[in-house]
């Protein structure tokens, strides 16, 4: 383990492993740790780490990895995030970035899309045929066939093979936990992009020289137009949070169990309440890699209307970075957390999907707005980390002080506004987006570096953005 980039942190309650480069580590503020020491509290839990993007979130800090033993483990909505299975999603077209470096084709892709794709945050989405608890139960496997482009043929389709996980098994009784309201807005609300952080990205690949041939397997080449996807489970797993923080919060106290953080919510895996949250939680997984799935089917339409029927965008992988589920490390069952944080295995690592059982499977590190992002594989470092990385770049401002610190003119820069290379946005003000101009988030090149450094991953692909559709 190169020191240069990784350190432990012996706080009062245990210890917190730190993957970061010196200037990026130097900078982790006091409440990092304080937050950390918190968590390190929560009983029996066995191992703890901050991924180089960390930074603080509600209850634990975004860019951790908490792991309990399954037999005797506990489960925290605060250690998965409020929006649950948000992950990332990547598809590969046939275009070469020449053939769009036109600014006003990307504007009407770009329009097309938005046409085609419900971004405003309150808007119904195009699927109102789709049966909302076929996508809870059975996630991918619950659309229709018209929804899966290369047909339902589970061996062959590429839609239910290339994904970290197509479906999580669940209790189908906690279902009904949830009010009829909360059915209607999610159905609604499926194949949307929602707002924050959450973007369709039109890209150009750039192939990492030493990885080529791993990424000429995995279908890529230079110049490739590739789609970046970032979404997650929209209000289902913002009810989920809700509703099973609400009831865990009660729990703790009728049971006696806290930290001095009161957003730090935790129960036994063995416990009702931490049965219930771990089946929604599930049901939130379902819902988000679907809800992924259903916004690249509108943006292969949005491409297909304007490059014609020849065009093609297949996915290359989709996979997750709020999230909890066990895994089997060393022969041992464990109960893994990771909040901002996303699983990179290395090749033959055998919870690789089978297509990338040789190579290891993307990982899909989003840069931030007008930053390049990355696609990694695992290296065999990682299993002292549970093999987790950065999940982005990590904020450095919240969205208040952005909107206070950075002007409008700075972020046009960033975005290369009015040149041949500019980033094409969806948005008419550049003002309403500046909470996600790349001087609001850490240096992405520093967070990779670091992640290579440690020994965790290694760079495949760099990804630099054409154009982009954010919600509103």
């Amino acid at each position: 383990m190169d020191t240069n980039y990784y350190r432990k942190v012996q706080l009062p309650a245990g210890d917190v492993h730190v993957y970061a480069g010196d200037s990026l580590f130097a900078e982790l503020n006091y409440k990092v740790f304080e937050m950390a020491n918190n968590n390190l509290q929560i009983p029996n839990q066995v191992y703890m780490s901050y991924t180089p993007d960390v930074h603080v979130g509600v209850g634990t800090c975004i860019g951790t990895t908490a792991v309990w033993r399954a037999a005797d483990g506990y489960v925290s909505p605060s250690i998965v995030g409020s929006d649950i299975g948000c992950g990332m999603r990547v598809h590969l077209t046939n275009l070469h970035k020449d053939e769009v470096k036109d600014v006003k084709l990307r504007r009407k892709l770009v329009k097309a899309i938005e046409r085609l794709l419900p971004v405003e945050d309150h808007a119904r989405g195009h699927f109102s045929d789709i049966r909302l608890e076929h996508v809870v139960l059975k996630g991918l496997h619950g659309l229709p066939k018209k929804y899966l482009p290369d047909g339902y043929t589970p061996r062959k389709s590429r839609s239910l093979t290339h994904v970290e996980q197509s479906k999580f098994t669940l209790d189908e009784e906690a279902l009904n936990l949830f009010p009829e309201r909360v059915w209607h807005r999610s159905h609604r609300q499926l194949g949307t992009l929602g707002n924050g952080n959450h973007f369709v990205e039109i890209q150009s690949i750039e192939i990492a020289e030493p990885m080529r041939q791993i990424a000429e397997t995995w279908g890529l080449f230079d110049g490739q137009v590739a789609v970046m996807i970032h979404s997650g489970s929209r209000n289902w797993g913002g009810s989920v949070s809700q509703y099973c923080g609400s009831l865990m919060k009660k729990m703790m106290q009728k049971e006696g169990l806290g930290t001095a953080d009161p957003n730090l919510l935790f129960a036994p895996l063995a416990h009702q309440e931490g049965r219930n949250y771990v089946s929604l939680l599930y049901s939130a997984l379902n819902y988000a890699v679907a809800n992924r799935h259903l916004i690249a089917y509108a943006v292969r339409e949005a491409g297909k209307e304007v490059f014609g029927s020849k065009f093609e965008m297949s996915v290359l992988y989709d996979l997750m970075h709020n999230y909890a589920w066990q895994e089997e490390h060393e022969g041992e069952d464990y109960f893994v957390h990771r909040k901002g944080a996303t699983r990179a295995l290395p090749a033959h690592h055998l919870d690789n999907p089978e297509p990338y059982r040789e190579t290891g499977h993307p990982a899909l590190i989003p840069g931030s707005m007008g930053s390049s992002s990355y696609i990694m594989v695992g290296a065999p470092g990682g299993k002292d980390n549970f093999y987790s990385i950065c999940h982005g770049a990590g904020r450095i401002r919240s969205r208040s002080q952005s909107k206070k610190l950075i002007t409008v003119d700075a972020f046009s820069a960033a975005l290369k506004i009015g040149t041949e290379d500019e980033v094409v946005v969806n948005h008419k003000s550049l003002e309403a987006l500046v909470d996600e101009s790349p001087q609001a988030y850490k240096d992405v090149d520093q967070i990779i570096e670091s992640v290579v450094g440690a020994g965790l991953a290694q760079v495949v692909a760099k990804c630099k953005p054409l154009a982009a559709v954010k919600g509103v």
